[in-house]
């Protein structure tokens, strides 16, 4: 218990730069001399830790000072290299070095167990750099110029506050806090035509939950869809949204936004999906169908 909880105390240290005794003793749940003990222990067993007396003074660590590698168990170290590797997807040559780096001092290999690339079939790699750019103005909070296309077909320039990547749903979005809006904003990263990190900051502040942030109403939609293309049901939605009908149809529920987006989702299963809630989508997906036939019919 003791060892764990010296451990605790450095983390704790290094973490906040500084706490006093009855801080440390109330969040170990311990005695003001325990803590003292603790300390005494530490520096004999050469943490560089001290106490300081007086108005300004408290218990901290010597401010160069980094956990030694020994504290790390071998699966630890695994697991950060592992983590390391699955962030070097972008082929980062500061994050490759950093990867080498703890591979050596911790004297493992780094098994190269996953690729992850985010540019497009053909895109050679265009979509990479994106990330690369959008990232880097995340860490640093810097202001983005972007270039968008939104779902309604306009395209405009925007200065945004990047605040978050996201992935969901096979996709990369960026949230952020769109000035031209003065609201905040997700961008879906294959709608970013161009973008320019500016030399601007920003004070980072949190993206609200989805819902306060899209504005947009989720709901219920059941769908229908032939055994033949399965593989595709099961690219696009959980398992859990799936029900399996005895001949072997597939059920899909599932709660989305009923937008333009939803009407042109649907329209790309062409004959292969059947509309069952809500009733009254059919005519508005019949209806748009009726458009594409008027406007390519010979």
């Amino acid at each position: 218990m003791q060892e764990s909880r010296l451990f605790k105390i450095v983390y704790h240290l290094l973490d906040k730069g500084k706490a006093t005794a009855p801080e440390l003793a109330e969040k170990f749940e311990v005695s003001v001399r325990t803590i003292y003990r603790d300390i005494d222990a530490l520096s004999g067993a050469g943490i560089p830790i001290y106490a300081e007396v007086g108005r300004n003074g408290g218990i901290h660590l010597m401010n160069d000072f980094v956990l030694d590698k020994a504290v790390l168990s071998k699966e630890e170290k695994q697991e950060i290299l592992i983590a390391l590797q699955s962030i070097n997807s972008t082929k980062n040559i500061s994050n490759h070095q950093t990867l080498q780096k703890l591979s050596a001092i911790f004297n493992l290999n780094s098994e190269n167990w996953i690729e992850v690339d985010f540019s497009r079939w053909g895109n050679k790699g265009t979509d990479n750099e994106k990330f690369e750019l959008l990232k880097s103005a995340v860490i640093h909070q810097k202001c983005v110029k972007i270039t968008y296309a939104n779902s309604y077909g306009t395209i405009r320039e925007r200065i945004v506050h990047p605040l978050k990547m996201s992935y969901k749903s096979m996709s990369w979005y960026l949230k952020a806090y769109c000035m031209e809006k003065q609201d905040y904003r997700i961008f879906k990263l294959t709608r970013i035509i161009n973008l320019e990190v500016l030399t601007d900051g920003f004070c980072k502040s949190s993206f609200p939950e989805l819902e306060e942030a899209s504005g947009q109403t989720y709901n219920t939609i059941v769908l229908c869809f032939p055994k033949n293309i399965s593989y595709r049901v099961y690219d696009e939605f959980d398992k859990t949204q799936v029900s399996e009908k005895e001949n072997g149809d597939l059920i899909v529920s599932v709660e989305m936004p009923e937008d333009e987006w939803l009407i042109g989702y649907l329209l790309s299963f062409g004959t292969q999906v059947d509309i069952i809630e809500p009733v009254y989508l059919k005519d508005i997906v019949a209806e748009q169908a009726k458009k594409i036939y008027e406007k390519y019919k010979s």
